[in-house]
């Protein structure tokens, strides 16, 4: 099962604008924000990911909701957030 998960954006790269730090539960990341370039994706966003990629942006009651809704999931939140951690982008593991 494929899942999306919420993080908040931290900062957006200076030097590539694809490219932005978020929180996602507790864990810093740098996801794709590419797929979103029609929107401004800003710190304090919260952004659906999905494998390292940002899939839209969400307010933050959504986000929380979701987060609410994956942990009681229990496995699928797990998994997702291994993917997430485990994408094999060298632009977005560094």
């Amino acid at each position: 099962m494929c899942l999306g998960i919420p993080g908040r954006v931290v900062t957006v790269d200076p030097d590539n604008a694809h490219l932005a730090r978020v929180d996602v539960n507790g864990v810093g990341r740098t996801i794709n924000i590419g797929l979103l370039e029609d929107e401004r994706v800003e710190p304090g966003d919260w952004v659906l990911i999905h494998v390292g990629f940002a899939m839209s942006k969400i307010d933050e009651a959504e986000a929380r909701l979701a987060l609410a809704s994956l942990q009681m999931m229990g496995g699928s939140f797990t998994d997702e957030v291994e993917a997430l951690m485990t994408s094999p982008s060298s632009a977005i593991n560094r």
